[in-house]
Protein backbone atom coordinates (compact mmCIF):
# COMPACT_ATOMS: atom_id res chain seq x y z
CA UNK A 1 0.00 0.00 0.00
CA UNK A 2 2.53 2.31 0.69
CA UNK A 3 4.44 1.90 -2.50
CA UNK A 4 0.88 2.67 -4.21
CA UNK A 5 0.60 5.73 -2.17
CA UNK A 6 3.62 6.94 -2.95
CA UNK A 7 3.37 6.33 -6.76
CA UNK A 8 0.04 8.17 -5.92
CA UNK A 9 1.86 11.21 -4.61
CA UNK A 10 4.48 11.29 -7.37
CA UNK A 11 1.83 11.12 -10.32
CA UNK A 12 -0.50 13.94 -8.39
CA UNK A 13 2.96 16.12 -8.06
CA UNK A 14 3.90 15.37 -11.75
CA UNK A 15 0.33 16.54 -12.68
CA UNK A 16 0.42 19.95 -10.78
CA UNK A 17 3.95 20.60 -12.28
CA UNK A 18 2.63 19.93 -16.06
CA UNK A 19 -0.17 21.88 -15.45
CA UNK A 20 1.54 24.77 -14.18
CA UNK A 21 4.50 24.81 -16.85
CA UNK A 22 1.52 24.46 -19.98
CA UNK A 23 0.10 27.70 -18.43
CA UNK A 24 3.22 29.25 -18.23
CA UNK A 25 3.87 28.14 -22.07
CA UNK A 26 0.46 29.00 -22.86
CA UNK A 27 1.06 32.44 -21.73
CA UNK A 28 4.54 32.70 -23.51
CA UNK A 29 3.14 31.98 -26.73
CA UNK A 30 0.66 34.05 -26.84
CA UNK A 31 3.76 36.99 -25.99
CA UNK A 32 5.29 35.65 -28.93
CA UNK A 33 2.40 35.81 -31.11
CA UNK A 34 0.86 39.47 -30.16
CA UNK A 35 4.74 40.61 -30.47
CA UNK A 36 4.86 39.50 -33.82
CA UNK A 37 1.25 41.08 -34.67
CA UNK A 38 2.63 44.65 -33.89
CA UNK A 39 6.07 44.38 -34.65
CA UNK A 40 6.56 41.59 -37.56
CA UNK A 41 8.76 38.75 -37.27
CA UNK A 42 12.37 39.83 -37.60
CA UNK A 43 13.69 39.46 -34.44
CA UNK A 44 16.68 42.28 -35.10
CA UNK A 45 13.90 44.67 -35.46
CA UNK A 46 11.60 43.76 -32.69
CA UNK A 47 12.29 44.41 -29.53
CA UNK A 48 9.37 42.64 -27.97
CA UNK A 49 9.51 39.85 -30.10
CA UNK A 50 13.26 39.17 -29.01
CA UNK A 51 12.52 39.40 -24.82
CA UNK A 52 9.68 37.20 -25.44
CA UNK A 53 11.50 34.69 -27.20
CA UNK A 54 14.16 35.15 -24.52
CA UNK A 55 11.54 34.67 -21.71
CA UNK A 56 10.48 31.38 -23.48
CA UNK A 57 13.83 29.93 -23.25
CA UNK A 58 14.84 31.33 -20.24
CA UNK A 59 11.45 29.00 -18.98
CA UNK A 60 13.09 25.96 -20.65
CA UNK A 61 10.44 25.58 -23.73
CA UNK A 62 11.53 23.42 -26.22
CA UNK A 63 12.57 25.21 -29.06
CA UNK A 64 9.89 23.25 -31.25
CA UNK A 65 7.38 25.27 -29.20
CA UNK A 66 9.00 28.58 -29.96
CA UNK A 67 9.17 28.19 -33.67
CA UNK A 68 5.66 26.92 -34.29
CA UNK A 69 4.52 29.81 -31.62
CA UNK A 70 6.63 32.25 -34.78
CA UNK A 71 5.14 30.36 -37.03
CA UNK A 72 1.45 30.75 -36.17
CA UNK A 73 2.47 34.58 -35.23
CA UNK A 74 3.85 34.92 -39.17
CA UNK A 75 1.18 32.97 -41.15
CA UNK A 76 -1.93 34.34 -38.88
CA UNK A 77 -2.45 30.91 -37.68
CA UNK A 78 -4.41 31.84 -34.58
CA UNK A 79 -6.95 29.92 -32.69
CA UNK A 80 -10.04 32.30 -31.58
CA UNK A 81 -8.53 32.62 -28.13
CA UNK A 82 -5.44 34.41 -29.75
CA UNK A 83 -7.04 36.55 -32.58
CA UNK A 84 -9.37 38.04 -29.69
CA UNK A 85 -6.52 38.68 -27.23
CA UNK A 86 -5.93 41.93 -26.08
CA UNK A 87 -4.10 43.88 -23.45
CA UNK A 88 -5.41 45.55 -21.15
CA UNK A 89 -3.82 47.37 -17.91
CA UNK A 90 -5.37 47.04 -14.33
CA UNK A 91 -4.77 49.92 -11.92
CA UNK A 92 -5.74 49.85 -7.66
CA UNK A 93 -4.71 49.68 -4.27
CA UNK A 94 -3.27 46.32 -2.50
CA UNK A 95 -2.43 45.15 0.92
CA UNK A 96 -1.16 48.12 3.16
CA UNK A 97 -2.60 50.77 0.54
CA UNK A 98 0.24 49.94 -1.92
CA UNK A 99 -0.48 51.61 -5.35
CA UNK A 100 -0.56 48.41 -8.19
CA UNK A 101 -0.28 48.45 -12.21
CA UNK A 102 -1.10 45.01 -13.90
CA UNK A 103 -0.69 44.42 -17.62
CA UNK A 104 -3.02 41.42 -18.63
CA UNK A 105 -2.86 39.98 -21.90
CA UNK A 106 -6.29 38.43 -22.16
CA UNK A 107 -9.54 36.86 -24.69
CA UNK A 108 -12.29 37.52 -21.65
CA UNK A 109 -12.24 40.29 -20.18
CA UNK A 110 -14.78 39.93 -17.80
CA UNK A 111 -13.08 36.45 -16.37
CA UNK A 112 -10.25 38.56 -15.92
CA UNK A 113 -11.18 41.14 -14.09
CA UNK A 114 -13.77 38.96 -12.25
CA UNK A 115 -10.42 36.96 -11.16
CA UNK A 116 -8.36 39.98 -10.50
CA UNK A 117 -11.37 41.39 -8.35
CA UNK A 118 -11.05 38.12 -6.23
CA UNK A 119 -7.30 38.27 -5.83
CA UNK A 120 -7.35 42.30 -4.55
CA UNK A 121 -10.51 41.44 -2.17
CA UNK A 122 -8.63 38.47 -0.57
CA UNK A 123 -5.70 41.06 0.37
CA UNK A 124 -7.45 43.92 1.02
CA UNK A 125 -7.38 45.50 -2.01
CA UNK A 126 -9.28 47.19 -4.48
CA UNK A 127 -9.07 47.50 -8.33
CA UNK A 128 -9.73 51.42 -9.14
CA UNK A 129 -10.57 53.25 -12.17
CA UNK A 130 -8.08 54.33 -15.12
CA UNK A 131 -5.49 56.63 -14.02
CA UNK A 132 -5.70 56.30 -10.29
CA UNK A 133 -2.33 55.55 -9.43
CA UNK A 134 -0.64 55.72 -12.81
CA UNK A 135 0.63 59.36 -12.12
CA UNK A 136 2.54 57.85 -9.13
CA UNK A 137 4.88 55.67 -11.43
CA UNK A 138 6.72 57.46 -14.63
CA UNK A 139 7.87 55.42 -17.88
CA UNK A 140 11.31 54.31 -18.40
CA UNK A 141 12.73 52.37 -20.59
CA UNK A 142 15.31 49.30 -19.71
CA UNK A 143 18.57 47.44 -21.28
CA UNK A 144 19.02 43.96 -19.78
CA UNK A 145 22.42 42.46 -20.09
CA UNK A 146 23.36 38.93 -18.99
CA UNK A 147 26.31 39.33 -16.36
CA UNK A 148 27.88 36.61 -18.08
CA UNK A 149 28.98 38.98 -20.99
CA UNK A 150 30.84 41.01 -19.44
CA UNK A 151 31.81 42.25 -15.95
CA UNK A 152 30.60 45.43 -13.62
CA UNK A 153 33.62 47.59 -14.26
CA UNK A 154 33.77 46.98 -17.65
CA UNK A 155 30.04 48.07 -17.91
CA UNK A 156 30.37 51.10 -15.54
CA UNK A 157 33.52 52.42 -17.35
CA UNK A 158 30.94 52.32 -20.77
CA UNK A 159 28.75 54.32 -19.15
CA UNK A 160 30.93 56.62 -17.69
CA UNK A 161 33.03 57.03 -21.02
CA UNK A 162 29.75 58.16 -22.82
CA UNK A 163 28.61 60.20 -19.98
CA UNK A 164 24.88 58.24 -20.24
CA UNK A 165 22.12 58.97 -17.45
CA UNK A 166 21.46 55.96 -16.64
CA UNK A 167 20.70 53.75 -13.22
CA UNK A 168 22.53 50.24 -13.15
CA UNK A 169 21.38 47.74 -10.81
CA UNK A 170 21.41 43.86 -10.70
CA UNK A 171 18.72 41.62 -11.42
CA UNK A 172 19.34 38.28 -10.74
CA UNK A 173 21.41 36.83 -13.82
CA UNK A 174 21.53 39.98 -15.09
CA UNK A 175 22.01 43.89 -15.57
CA UNK A 176 19.08 46.28 -15.92
CA UNK A 177 20.21 50.06 -17.54
CA UNK A 178 17.44 52.25 -16.69
CA UNK A 179 17.06 55.68 -18.78
CA UNK A 180 14.93 57.39 -20.60
CA UNK A 181 13.67 57.04 -24.69
CA UNK A 182 16.21 60.17 -25.46
CA UNK A 183 19.10 57.76 -25.22
CA UNK A 184 17.81 54.86 -25.74
CA UNK A 185 18.94 54.11 -28.76
CA UNK A 186 22.05 55.73 -28.76
CA UNK A 187 23.06 53.60 -25.95
CA UNK A 188 21.71 50.60 -28.18
CA UNK A 189 24.43 51.84 -30.57
CA UNK A 190 27.36 51.97 -28.35
CA UNK A 191 26.48 48.49 -26.57
CA UNK A 192 27.12 47.17 -30.35
CA UNK A 193 30.11 49.19 -31.05
CA UNK A 194 31.57 47.40 -27.65
CA UNK A 195 30.90 43.96 -29.31
CA UNK A 196 27.55 43.61 -26.54
CA UNK A 197 25.01 41.85 -28.78
CA UNK A 198 22.98 40.19 -27.15
CA UNK A 199 20.95 42.31 -24.86
CA UNK A 200 17.03 42.72 -24.48
CA UNK A 201 15.16 46.70 -24.02
CA UNK A 202 12.16 47.25 -22.71
CA UNK A 203 9.59 49.22 -21.09
CA UNK A 204 8.12 49.27 -17.21
CA UNK A 205 6.73 51.51 -14.79
CA UNK A 206 9.55 52.65 -12.21
CA UNK A 207 7.57 54.55 -8.97
CA UNK A 208 8.00 58.26 -8.27
CA UNK A 209 8.38 57.37 -4.30
CA UNK A 210 8.55 54.26 -3.02
CA UNK A 211 6.35 53.44 0.44
CA UNK A 212 8.43 52.31 3.53
CA UNK A 213 6.76 48.77 4.62
CA UNK A 214 8.24 48.63 7.95
CA UNK A 215 7.00 45.08 9.27
CA UNK A 216 8.05 41.83 8.39
CA UNK A 217 4.44 40.59 8.25
CA UNK A 218 3.17 43.24 6.10
CA UNK A 219 6.17 42.14 3.68
CA UNK A 220 5.08 38.51 4.09
CA UNK A 221 1.47 39.66 3.04
CA UNK A 222 2.38 42.05 0.08
CA UNK A 223 4.61 39.04 -1.26
CA UNK A 224 1.45 36.38 -1.26
CA UNK A 225 -0.32 39.50 -3.25
CA UNK A 226 1.54 39.30 -6.00
CA UNK A 227 2.63 35.55 -5.98
CA UNK A 228 -0.93 35.02 -6.34
CA UNK A 229 -0.98 37.81 -9.06
CA UNK A 230 1.47 36.49 -10.76
CA UNK A 231 -0.18 32.74 -11.20
CA UNK A 232 -3.21 34.25 -13.09
CA UNK A 233 -2.56 33.21 -16.45
CA UNK A 234 -3.04 35.98 -18.23
CA UNK A 235 -1.09 38.59 -15.92
CA UNK A 236 2.28 39.52 -17.82
CA UNK A 237 3.72 42.79 -15.74
CA UNK A 238 3.18 43.62 -12.32
CA UNK A 239 4.15 47.54 -10.81
CA UNK A 240 4.05 48.36 -6.99
CA UNK A 241 5.34 51.27 -5.54
CA UNK A 242 7.03 49.88 -2.49
CA UNK A 243 10.72 47.96 -1.79
CA UNK A 244 10.07 44.58 -0.38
Amino acid sequence: MSGHSKWAGIKHKKTLIDTKKGKIFNKLIKDIIIAIKKGGAKVDNNASLKKAIANAKEANMPNSNITKAIQRGTHNITSVTEENSKEIIYEGYGPCGIAVIIEVTTDNKNRTSSDLRKVFYKYDGNIGSNGCVVWMFEKSYYVLIKNDILDEDSLINIILENNFDIELTKQYNYYELLTSSNILNQIKNILLINNIKEFHTGIKMTPKMKVPIRYQEDKKLIRNFIYTLKKQEDVKNIYINCDI
